[in-house]
């Protein structure tokens, strides 16, 4: 592909890549990391040796794109235009495919989504519970999108925003466009994106930068590195039109080593948009010039806090800084910079397509737009979901998650990664958005969701979280260094029959103190997973304090294995594994548990059949 000089040269180039069509069928194969996890790259391989041996078989196109979110029934392959869905695909099953449904046109019935709850068969996503309520404005092109190839976008309308904005759009109006489509920030603390771009375009200073945040830290959250995966223009083009707003000439996107394949394919999208003229000095002619460098992260969670990031892409240690000195004045090399992660930047090229009056009718009064959660932890369809602002949560765990798994009850559901809180059955019919979850004592965060059933101590779960900050708290500031520490260790305490009535209250007090005199984020929400578990959950707290029981039996300390007699069959299975030999019987008879010799490894349980072996 040549090098585009001009807007004229752009628009002409733009509309035959969007007009060209093909008459055969395409199939298309999800390949981000999940699933390659699940085998979706035997499965490419598969069909590419059937295309290099066409000979008379039937004539079909091929595509590998991202993830197409619904990570639970990895590979996932679908036939257009007929959109046709099939699921757990395998290399097996590439022959049968091409031969039945691209030469025949007939189903593969096996191969086809059931629903679980009615055993309803899916053809098509968007009859599947779990697309139904989704609405696919920022992750639809993963589906449609080759992300190693530039061409895809632009058949998709990419970089016509920009075009756009280049055509004569003044930068305050473009600003002003972005102010009335509501967008806030996608990363945790829902700050409005045109209020950033407003300070760091009057902040002085002839040189700035533009930042995209995907260090994405929160245990069970991908939500951005599925985006980097399957559509790394949307975020490029999102940055470019920022730069414009804004007055900036160099850019970073800042991503954790950890993700291999999103860094692999930004690579490829940045020296593409290069070769094409769409980055670097006068991009199609306008005078406008911009270009972007990939910083990657070691990982700290703490470098997801702006001025951690900064520090990191500077080469020095991701440590905070105080928040009076605010990034859009002096921020990376202390000159205005301005941050948005990967989400917020995908979604700029659709306000400006689309238009903020459109853009605005979609969520609440004060939450615009679709958010993206990766829902995961106890419930059947684990992936990632785009819903619009306002859903309720019941809405996402049940009609789109499909409930929770193994006829278990729901017990509760974090929000907001390690920064969030935990809430309980009561607020399942709480509307999403960052107002309602901050007013319960969560918050949207990143857009982690881990549902959780009724086998989750609370307790145990929030002494993870406590470990887990502790362990990525930088250490710089005392409140959170020494605060976490503190709450470690009394709710490990607690969770081995040590607890006092007296802890309670002494936590809430480090947990105020976190929240009040800490340096940076990290430390001021750090809390939030401890503190919402004591509202909603302190029965549990005094069941292990005054009780010394575990309601869950989680807390090994805190509970026993007991044989009931009537149900118990003698069959012995739970005696030959036991490591300790603490089970003994005579054949055929009831068997018992020493006490004194359990070690309470649960092998015993998991082994006996007959549900004779119980938690007391």
């Amino acid at each position: 592909m040549k090098k585009i000089h001009s807007l004229a040269e752009f628009s002409r180039f733009q509309k035959t890549w969007s007009a060209r069509k093909n008459g055969d069928p395409t199939v298309v194969v999800s390949s981000g990391t999940c699933g390659q996890a699940r085998g979706s790259e035997d499965v490419i391989i598969a069909f590419e040796k059937v295309l290099s041996r066409r000979g008379k078989r039937p004539q079909f196109d091929f595509k590998v794109t991202g993830c197409h979110g619904f990570c639970e029934v990895e590979p996932i392959v679908r036939i257009e235009p007929r959109g046709i869905f099939y699921q757990r695909v395998t290399p097996a099953d590439v022959e049968e495919i091409i031969s039945e449904t691209i030469g025949e046109g007939k189903i593969v019935d096996r191969l086809l989504f059931r629903d679980p709850v009615t055993g309803e068969k899916c053809l098509r996503a968007k009859d599947i519970p779990f697309y139904r309520k989704q609405k696919l404005l920022i992750s639809g092109n993963n589906m449609r999108i080759n992300p190693a190839r530039i061409e895809d976008y632009l058949e998709a309308g990419g970089y016509a925003a920009l075009a756009k904005v280049l055509k004569g759009v003044k930068p305050e109006r473009l600003i002003d466009e972005v102010k009335k489509a509501g967008l806030r920030g996608r990363g945790g603390g829902g700050f409005f994106a045109w209020k950033k771009w407003e300070s760091c375009r009057n902040a002085h200073g002839k040189i700035k930068y533009v930042i995209c945040n995907a260090d994405e830290g929160d245990p069970g959250a991908y939500m951005d590195r599925s985006l980097l995966e399957g559509n790394p223009h949307s975020i490029l083009e999102g940055m470019l039109i920022g730069a414009y707003a804004i007055g900036v000439s160099e850019g970073y996107i800042y991503v954790r080593r950890e993700y291999p394949l999103a860094i692999q394919n930004v690579e490829t999208a940045i020296e593409q948009a290069r070769k094409l003229g769409l980055l670097g000095r006068n991009i199609l002619g306008t005078g406008f010039s911009f270009d972007v460098k990939i910083a990657i992260g070691g990982g700290a969670f703490v470098c997801g806090e702006s001025t951690a990031l900064m520090s990191s892409i500077e080469g020095k240690r991701g440590e905070p800084r105080a928040k009076y000195v605010h990034t859009v004045e002096k921020g990376l090399w202390n000159r205005p910079s301005n941050l948005n992660n990967v989400e917020t930047w995908a979604n700029v090229p659709l306000i400006i397509n689309k238009g903020a009056k459109w853009y605005s009718k979609i969520g609440t009064e004060g939450s615009k737009g679709t958010k993206i959660f990766s829902l995961v932890g106890k419930i059947n369809n684990t992936g990632l979901v785009e819903v619009p602002m306002g859903i309720t949560l019941r809405e996402i765990i049940f009609d789109i998650g499909g409930g929770i798994p193994d006829g278990k009850k729901f017990k509760a559901v974090q929000t907001g990664g390690p920064s969030g809180g935990c809430l309980p059955e009561s607020l399942l019919d709480l509307s999403v958005d960052f107002d309602r979850l901050s007013e319960v004592g969560s918050m949207m965060g990143s857009g982690g969701m881990i549902v959780m059933d009724e086998t989750t101590c609370m307790v145990d779960l929030a002494k993870y979280f406590l470990n887990f900050l502790l362990d990525e708290s930088c250490g710089m500031c005392f409140p959170c260094r020494e605060g976490l520490d503190q709450l470690l260790t009394i709710v490990t305490a607690i969770t081995v029959g040590k607890g006092k009535p007296e802890d309670l209250q002494l936590l809430q007090e480090i947990g105020g103190m976190m929240k009040d005199a800490s340096l940076c984020a990290l430390g001021r929400t750090a809390p939030n997973p401890l503190l919402s578990t004591m509202r909603y959950f302190q029965d549990e707290y005094e069941a292990h304090i005054l009780k010394k029981k575990c309601p869950a039996g989680v807390c090994k300390a805190l509970i026993c294995y007991e044989i009931w007699k009537d149900k118990c069959a003698g069959c012995a299975a739970c005696a030959k594994l036991c490591p300790e030999k603490a089970i003994s019987g005579a054949k055929n008879r009831p068997h018992e548990i020493d006490p004194a010799k359990c070690i309470k490894c649960g092998i015993c349980k998991d082994t006996c059949k007959y549900g004779a072996i119980q938690v007391i």
